[in-house]
């Protein structure tokens, strides 16, 4: 059955009559065919006799009625064959019950490979662009090559299973299986498609929901403590992204956040920052650089230190005058971090200036995001609530801010408790 791509057929298809192809080489004649049952309810049972090849074959086929039409208001009529009439007999039962049940779910041919192409195209549109490129990649790297050809309905908790311990087992070549937290990502998305196949009706429940997945270890963080952030600031200076590395270490913006900052988004008056965009780069060949939605999706004002403000505006005063040194060669983008002639900075641009600084430090493991973690460290040891670490974070929830930081909140309270114990020595003169 060829499957269309037009947005009508995309629906599951009509199934084809159950009962065995019949090849050209295979004759049935009028004679072969006699019915041996009656009605059972709902269905009809028969024994069929065909000839392949010179052979005769015998099968038993139920057929019953699942409904009507709704345009033409015709019988659907449905087909189940087996080896014996016991078997079709309890298939046709079952069918029935469900039918009165009102649980009946009409066979579905679709396979899974062609329903994560529809729910693909279909079911994606309020997901974010770098989503879809990541959902899109897991279908087409992992999902479909593994599991395309198995029919929907047939699709089970197993057979899922055992396609996600292979896919973290090592490879027989040598290469490394996928790590815990790309394995999660992968069973995102199959659990999502099947969801909404259930939605649908086409099938009865989600075989993903019994799998079990291996415990994603997340990766300790780094942040610079309070020698490494002062030999930090001593190395940048001059460096002509000087501004911007120091920015983000004393506001905790995000590398999108920081490079999709612009002018408009800044309050002088009010000593605010309005981080409502990210700039990204298109996850495709050739892509360019887009402004892209937060990742949470919520726009977020922050109240930097003044200091922090003042750098701005000096920063601000030296761009006017690069803009005036370099005259209609400027590109007037409006971002606040550019590049000699306005342009918007290049991701892997920062990342190789900031590579050589933070080894010149005695770090050469730290990341970009490490200057993020060590604001919000900085931030709780100051003394800042963790609902005010999260609202500047820009994180969802001030539970996710407390399971990324909390290792740090106990540090305090143990500084807390050898505090409190000096105190009482000194109170009982002890």
């Amino acid at each position: 059955m060829r499957w269309s791509e037009t947005s009508a057929s995309r629906r599951c298809p009509k199934p084809l009559r159950c009962s065995p192809t019949i090849p050209s080489s295979t004759s049935v004649s009028d004679d072969a065919i006699s019915d041996t049952a009656g009605n059972l309810g709902l269905g009809t049972i028969r024994k069929k006799t065909i000839t392949r090849n010179g052979k005769k074959y015998t099968y038993w086929e139920a057929r019953y009625t699942e409904g009507f039409h709704p345009g033409t208001g015709k019988q659907l009529q449905r087909s189940i064959t087996g080896k014996t009439q016991k078997e079709v007999a309890q298939k046709l039962k079952a069918a029935t019950a469900a039918l009165d049940a009102g649980t009946y779910l009409a066979p579905c041919k679709m396979t899974v490979g062609q329903w994560m192409d529809i729910w693909a195209v279909d079911y994606l549109g309020g997901v974010k662009p770098y989503t879809v490129v990541d959902y899109t990649a897991n279908i087409r790297n992992h999902i479909k090559p593994a599991l395309g050809a198995v029919k929907l309905e047939a699709l089970n908790a197993h057979t899922i299973q055992g396609f996600y311990n292979a896919l973290v087992k090592p490879q027989e070549d040598g290469g490394k299986g996928l790590s815990a937290k790309t394995l999660k990502n992968v069973h995102c998305v199959l659990h999502k498609a099947l969801q909404q196949a259930v939605s649908l009706g086409y099938i009865r429940f989600n075989p993903a929901d019994a799998c079990i997945l291996p415990r994603v270890v997340k990766k300790e963080i780094t942040p610079l403590d309070e020698g490494q952030t002062k030999a930090f600031l001593t190395a940048i200076k001059g460096h002509p992204l000087e501004t911007l590395f120091t920015v983000t270490l004393f506001t905790g913006l995000r590398k999108g956040e920081a490079l999709g900052l612009c002018w408009d988004c800044i309050d002088f008056k009010r000593g605010t920052i309005l981080i409502d965009k990210q700039l990204q780069r298109e996850k495709r060949k050739g892509g360019g650089y887009v402004f892209a939605p937060l990742k949470n999706d919520k726009a977020r004002k922050v109240s930097p230190a003044p200091w922090v403000m003042q750098l701005l505006k000096r920063h601000r005063a030296v761009q006017a005058e690069q803009r005036l040194k370099v005259g209609p060669m400027w590109e007037d983008s409006g971002l606040v971090f550019t590049d000699e002639l306005g342009k918007h900075l290049d991701i892997h641009t920062i990342q190789r200036a900031f590579k050589p600084i933070v080894t010149s430090i005695g770090r050469p493991g730290a990341r970009f995001h490490d200057l993020r973690h060590s604001y919000a460290v900085a931030a709780i040891r100051s003394g800042d609530d963790i609902k005010t670490v999260q609202g500047n974070l820009g994180h969802a929830t001030a539970a996710f801010t407390l399971d990324v930081y909390g290792h740090i909140t106990d540090q305090m309270k143990q500084e807390s408790a050898r505090r409190m114990e000096s105190y009482i020595k000194d109170v009982l003169n002890l």
